[in-house]
């Protein structure tokens, strides 16, 4: 079978590759037929190694499919399931972090795509205690948005807890500052307003628009000043930060109220951040880092996608064979896609 596979360490050295089909799958694994696997930031970052990972490696985490082989000791999958899943492989189930429920952020595990053979390919045996089942009416390009949603969810109403009434700044446009807009609207935000640069007119703040949100572009606006404007001087409830910015990062503190909420979603690349520690400590605001997806995400978010409350599917402009793997990538880094999935053929 086909897979596109970053073969080495360094820029670049992304490569479609004949590998492997999975044979039968262990004990407590199934086997699935990848049916769309959607194209991500962090594989943008092993490509530029940005990123940890370990090569050679199949990319993509953020799929969906239908079970097709279901292996020993599997209690709750059968075959015919239409499931997408948690990416949380290796996690060791015995460290302080996975008896306290964060296997997410477990030191041992290696997601698929960067730390084990991931999906952008036509198979993969995957454990079945990290599979979700989605429902009948949900189509694969929905399921393809749900793993990108359910970091959404988890960020901003687990871990930041947002409050129904809010008023919410999201920095940077891009699916995973568009899908969190969705998010805080659909938990009760009372306005999102998202922010971007001259570079996202054209689709991402468009797209925001289309949405529905309030949008500023820097490149002719004040931000913070028409933040300001809207919520009477106070401030933003949340600021959202998913730009990953280092330039926009220090100005989240602009826009936050006191005693409000930053909610860091973004990642930099390795790049550092000159930080106002200050005028962070003034604002006596709460700053929440975040990293991958909590167990209790991930039925709320097929629950949000499937009943129309975030349509993430409204993000996706491409969808293309493997074999059109280069291209749809460099969309991905122009800024001329803004959800993109790759289709094994």
């Amino acid at each position: 079978m086909k897979a596109l596979v970053k073969t080495q360490k360094g820029e670049g050295f992304l490569e479609l590759r004949d590998v492997p089909e999975p044979g039968k799958p262990a004990a407590g694994f199934v086997k699935i037929r990848i049916a769309a696997c959607g194209i991500c930031g962090t594989d943008i970052h092993v490509k530029h190694d940005e990123f940890p990972y370990w090569p050679p490696v199949i990319l993509g985490h953020e799929f969906t499919g239908t079970v097709i082989e279901v292996g020993p000791e599997c209690v709750l999958a059968k075959v015919g399931d239409r499931v997408v899943a948690e990416p949380h492989t290796l996690a060791c189930g015995v460290c302080y972090l996975c008896r306290t429920g964060h296997v997410q952020i477990c030191s041992s595990k290696r997601s698929p795509g960067w730390g084990i053979d991931g999906a952008m390919t036509s198979f993969i045996n995957y454990p079945e205690k990290l599979l979700h089942k989605i429902p009948a009416h949900m189509s694969f390009e929905q399921a393809a948005l749900v793993e990108p949603t359910a970091n959404a969810v988890t960020d901003v109403v687990e871990r930041a807890g947002i409050t129904a009434g809010d008023f919410v700044a999201v920095i940077g446009p891009g699916a995973i500052g568009l899908l969190s807009a969705m998010v805080a609207r659909a938990a009760g935000a009372r306005q999102v307003v998202v922010i971007g640069t001259p570079g996202d007119e054209q689709l991402r703040l468009s797209k925001a628009r289309e949405l529905g949100f309030t949008t500023v572009n820097i490149g002719s606006q004040n931000a913070a000043e028409m933040v300001l404007a809207l919520t009477d001087g106070r401030g933003a409830d949340m600021v959202i930060e998913c730009s990953g910015s280092p330039r926009a990062i220090p100005g989240t503190v602009d826009l936050v109220r006191k005693r409000g909420k930053i909610c860091a979603i973004g990642l930099t690349g390795g790049k550092m951040v000159e930080f106002p520690w200050d005028k962070f400590a003034f604002k006596v605001c709460d700053l929440i880092f975040n990293l991958s997806t909590s167990y209790t995400s991930w039925d709320r978010t097929i629950a949000l996608i499937a009943n129309g409350q975030v349509p993430a599917e409204k993000l996706i402009t491409h969808q293309a064979p493997l074999a059109d793997w280069e291209s749809t990538f460099t969309a991905c880094e122009n800024l001329q896609a803004l959800k993109a999935l790759l289709i094994p053929s």
